[in-house]
């Protein structure tokens, strides 16, 4: 048997094939957009997925305000943060994000699903938010996306 045919390629920045994809979020519940988007980030829905490499796409999501969350989340979900100084910390209701700056409550859902190292930081950043149906990257001519369909 000639096992010189049977070697793994791995991806590389300079093999890696990546995309510009638009997705809505109108009617999307969050933690299922969130999943979703990130494991396209990732890469993972690609066949030549390699773990330690940014393979995975560039992500619009439009009418991030349209997001919906099941049950009474939207009064009982908190975001904690911490100012840094003693007593400082500080508590936001979801509801309350989505009203000051709707495109957070999806940025953060889909930063806690990315890896938290510098290679989470660099897929971070091929995640654009839009508010409404207009972006600004039509020059890289993305093609639409149903969630749907996706696993």
């Amino acid at each position: 048997m000639n096992t010189l045919s049977y070697k793994t390629i791995s991806a590389n920045r300079e093999t890696a094939d990546k995309q510009w994809v638009v997705v809505d979020a109108d009617g999307q519940h969050l933690g299922r957009l969130a999943s979703k988007v990130a494991k396209m980030i990732r890469g993972k829905h690609k066949t030549n997925y390699t773990p330690h490499v940014d393979c995975g796409d560039n992500v619009i999501v439009l009418n991030a305000e349209k997001v919906v969350l099941t049950g009474n989340k939207m009064n009982d979900k908190t975001y904690i943060r911490h100012t840094g100084y003693p007593g400082g910390q500080r508590e936001l209701r979801a509801k309350e994000i989505l009203e000051r700056k709707p495109m957070a409550l999806v940025e953060k859902a889909v930063k806690g699903m990315l890896p938290k190292n510098r290679l989470g930081s660099k897929l971070y950043t091929n995640l654009h938010v839009v508010v409404g149906p207009d972006h600004k990257y039509e020059a890289q001519k993305p093609k639409t996306i149903d969630l749907n369909t996706i696993k």
